[in-house]
């Protein structure tokens, strides 16, 4: 079986996302979102709200694929998250040439970490390029209208935790 891990914060889960990893699941025979808890980092979502939302996205989005495709939390390395996940491949998406750079350095770290895992990238659909997490949670704080960027179980959470924070 090929499994493949697919990293990051999806503080929200966008489109763009899901675009990259319903691609994937045409690859591999499963797909792991896995969801970055970083102390580091401030999360507007917190990793249950993302998790909830992925799983009910891929749900909503695509329900043929709510077998193959999951979602877990993980701190540390990335490639220990591969390991215990039994993938063999890292998945990245890329919205312009400006990704490659620093998606290509953490590749080849990856690489030396753990040579038996490799990294493939998947070039975000062009309706989806000009989306980023970063500008979905901005737009959201604003009180701005992001159903065109995100799904709904997604935008419900970003609604509910924007409340929060006010």
């Amino acid at each position: 079986m090929k499994v493949a891990v697919y990293p990051g914060s999806f503080d929200p889960v966008t489109f763009g996302h899901l675009d990259v990893a319903r691609r994937a699941a045409a690859v591999f025979d499963r797909v792991v979102f896995a969801v970055l808890t970083n102390p580091r980092k401030q999360s507007l979502l917190t990793v249950a709200e993302r998790l909830d939302a992925i799983r009910a996205s891929v749900a909503a989005t695509d329900p043929a694929l709510v077998d193959r495709i999951d979602a877990q939390s993980f701190d540390g390395l990335t490639v220990d998250v591969c390991r215990r996940a039994g993938a063999s491949f890292i998945v990245r998406g890329l919205r312009a040439v400006s990704d490659f750079e620093t998606e290509m350095q953490l590749a080849h770290n990856n690489r030396v970490l753990a040579p038996e895992i490799d990294t493939v990238f998947f070039m975000t659909s062009v309706e989806h390029g000009y989306v980023s997490s970063t500008l979905v949670r901005e737009i959201a704080g604003f009180g701005g209208d992001v159903r065109a960027m995100v799904p709904g179980p997604a935008e419900v959470a970003l609604r509910v935790a924007v409340e929060r924070v006010r």
